[in-house]
């Protein structure tokens, strides 16, 4: 049985809030009155974390994420409930958190591994690692307040990384850096994951968390509303998203199956009669060759009038990772005003230059395109609508990564006393 890294029981964290700052001075002279408003950040967190497991920590601003984390690593004590911790923890919370601003990069360096219980001998074996990582050359010596934020995460992720922790806390903090570094940050925690490090990440890239973790949570107004597969929270988070968005966000209707299904799916607007692909002939498809057409039709039935309606559609790979997502807003195309009960079959047609595997398919209605690329009411959001096999095919180059380039391939030689020769293979 796998050894739990992280357990917490009916964990809530309680903050003060005050309507004046002359409160809570008052407070303070008068111990018997208390002047504040209880705001509870966090509530009843029933939580349980196994060693080796990578989880991800969705949910909007204020959900409660980073005081989730902060309970954890206990620069937080919580109000009320257990916390359990088994290993070292290293964390890269809010920027500035953990270092000292007055202080070189390299005091900074040493300072954080002796809180993260190293001996001296034990980070100076390991600080040429560090810097090697950081790669911000010269800088390692001056004061930490004259880094730009870029330079921050590259030290701090640095240091979390490399300092053997048995836990990994990551609270958005990557997003600060360049894209080179986001690479190798997240190559480095795919090789501490393989090492068996547990690890909490919080991001606001769905994609990120479907291809990183192994399970996900999405928090809500400081509660824990959803604890499952990356791919389900995230759905859950995303619609959630688009509701807020939305300037009627009553009317939406959300479904998250767990199999794709051939029933008609109904909201108060508009039904989906169905969700297929189609070859160049229009025979039903299963499966496909990669790199071949293939045509995504939706049968649409609408319930009430709409001025201006649009259907979009988002694939994913079996990890959850979205492959493509695009819309008829999007792509400049107006289905046009539609009268109550109108029904229509709405066709987007595409190649698919994919690596062999499943691809779901999400579909989404929405009325009233504005501004760049927005919607005043999503209709409708369907998850897991219909399941594409994509096959190998036997004629395609042989290729890795997410999408087939099709290269071709040629060489130029240029010589000095004669035209550019070139040779096509």
């Amino acid at each position: 049985m796998a050894e739990v890294a992280i357990s917490l029981t009916g964990v809530s964290k309680c903050f003060k809030r005050y309507a004046r700052p002359v409160d809570r001075l008052k407070e303070m002279l008068l111990p018997g009155k208390s002047r504040a408003v209880p705001f509870w950040a966090i509530q009843e967190i029933n939580l349980e974390i196994l060693k080796g497991e990578t989880i991800g920590i969705v949910g909007h601003n204020g959900a409660g994420k980073s005081t989730l984390l902060q309970v954890i690593t206990q620069t937080l004590t919580a109000t009320k409930g257990i916390v359990q911790v088994n290993g070292r923890i290293s964390a890269l919370l809010e920027l500035g958190s953990g270092f000292n601003p007055e202080f070189t990069g390299r005091q900074n360096v040493f300072f954080n591994g002796r809180i993260l219980g190293l001996s001296q001998a034990e980070i100076e074996q390991k600080f040429d690692t560090i810097l090697e990582f950081a790669d911000i050359g010269d800088f390692i010596d001056q004061p930490v307040k004259t880094y730009s934020s870029g330079m921050f995460v590259r030290l701090a992720f640095a240091v979390a990384v490399n300092t053997d922790p048995d836990i990994l806390i990551v609270d958005e903090a990557l997003a600060v850096g360049d894209v080179y570094f986001q690479q190798k940050c997240f190559l480095r925690l795919k090789e501490l994951r393989e090492k068996g490090l547990t690890l909490l990440f919080v991001s606001h890239d769905s994609s990120a968390v479907c291809k990183l973790c192994d399970r996900a949570i999405l928090m809500e107004h400081g509660k824990l509303v959803l604890d499952a597969s990356p791919r389900q929270v995230v759905d859950l988070y995303e619609a959630k998203l688009l509701q807020q968005l939305d300037q009627a966000p009553e009317r939406m209707t959300l479904r998250i199956p767990q199999k794709s299904t051939d029933a008609a799916i109904t909201s108060d607007s508009v039904t989906v009669d169905y969700v297929k692909f189609l070859d160049a002939d229009d025979r039903v498809l299963q499966s496909t060759l990669s790199d071949s057409e293939v045509q995504l039709a939706i049968g649409l039935t609408f319930l009430e009038a709409i001025e201006d309606p649009h259907v979009g559609f988002r694939m994913r790979n079996r990890t959850g990772e979205v492959v493509f997502e695009s819309n008829t807003l999007c792509m400049k195309h107006r289905i046009g005003a539609l009268a109550k009960g109108i029904s229509i079959e709405a066709r987007f047609q595409f190649q698919v230059p994919l690596l062999p595997g499943e691809y779901t398919i999400t579909i989404g209605i929405a009325d009233g395109g504005f501004g760049d690329y927005q919607f005043k009411h999503a209709l409708t959001m369907l998850h897991n609508t219909a399941v594409l096999t994509i096959l190998p095919n036997p004629n395609a180059i042989l290729w890795a990564g997410i999408v087939n380039l099709n290269p071709t391939f040629a060489v130029h030689y240029s010589h000095s006393t004669s035209d550019e020769t070139l040779i096509e293979l």
